[in-house]
């Protein structure tokens, strides 16, 4: 009877192990979809008369996001000062859009039925960064919870999270083409070092995966080593460096409402991962170890 009752204990280790695979397969399918979604969605807004000022102040309040889903999904409750924070975030973006939504009918100023149809695709735009962002906020919750019950593996996460979606821009097909086109006929560039003549726009795609590439790992390692406030931190500092960067370099139209508003999101971000608070009990470490000398 022992031999069988091995042969019984295999199988049953087997049967287990192909069940745990389809269910982690079947989580990071849902993964992989909304990740999908969310940064083709997140693309497409630039698509319709929505500004990279306003497309990076609206991602900014990913965070906020996160909390909302986070008491409404895991029934989590929060500090006044975290509920300030969320209120700072809501009406510097309220601002922002607002008088982003002023500027494009103002600069409409073809016909009135063009004008229209201008903000018509900036409400379309609104509405798809909403999703996109609430959409990115539903994510970070179900990675939270994939985390806790197959353990956390960052590296994997990442690798799937690219790697799964790469079939589905079959279906965008016909716009990459287009695109790769236009690139085609963009103006040629010499690329420095290597002395080669290429379009442009390439050289610019180019840069940009590069710099992307370096961004996610650096994030990713970054999670290995610091706490989760330390990267909320990071990340919000480097896309505030990246509002200023666009703002100057681009020339883009940004009054002094903006900028209120951009204060707005930024203080209330950090009132929100409690910078001040860690700083204070950073410094009292050094006073209470020179006490005990």
């Amino acid at each position: 009877m022992r031999p069988f009752f091995a042969v019984g204990l295999v199988f049953a280790g087997c049967c287990s192990n192909v069940i745990f695979l389809e269910l982690l397969a079947r989580y990071y399918a849902v993964m992989v979809t909304m990740f999908f979604t969310v940064s083709v969605v997140n693309n497409y807004a630039l698509n319709l008369n929505i500004a990279m000022p306003l497309h990076m102040i609206f991602r900014s309040g990913s965070l906020i996001a996160n909390m909302v889903l986070g008491i409404i999904i895991l029934k989590k409750r929060y500090s006044i000062f975290k509920y300030t924070s969320i209120a700072l975030v809501s009406v510097g973006i309220f601002i922002c859009t607002f008088m982003s939504a002023k500027q494009v009918t103002s600069q409409s100023s073809l016909s009135e039925n063009d004008g229209f149809q201008a903000f018509a695709w900036w409400l379309l735009g609104i509405g798809a960064l909403t999703f996109a962002l609430l959409m990115s906020a539903r994510m970070g919750i179900f990675q939270e919870t994939l985390y806790k019950q197959f353990g956390k593996h960052s590296k994997e996460a990442l690798f799937y999270n690219h790697a799964l979606p790469l079939p589905g821009f079959i279906f965008l097909a016909s716009d990459i083409y287009d695109h790769a086109v236009l690139f085609n006929k963009s103006e040629l560039y010499q690329v420095p070092v290597v002395g080669v003549a290429v379009p442009i726009m390439w050289f610019y795609l180019l840069m940009n995966i590069i710099t992307q590439y370096v961004c996610i790992r650096g994030v990713f390692i970054l999670t290995t080593e610091c706490t989760s406030l330390t990267v909320t931190l990071f990340v919000t500092l480097r896309k505030f460096v990246s509002l200023i960067f666009s703002i100057l370099y681009f020339q883009n139209p940004f009054t002094l409402w903006h900028w209120l508003g951009t204060l707005f999101v930024f203080i209330g971000t950090l009132m929100y991962t409690e910078v001040w608070n860690s700083l204070g009990a950073t410094k009292s470490q050094p006073r209470k170890e020179d006490k005990k000398n």
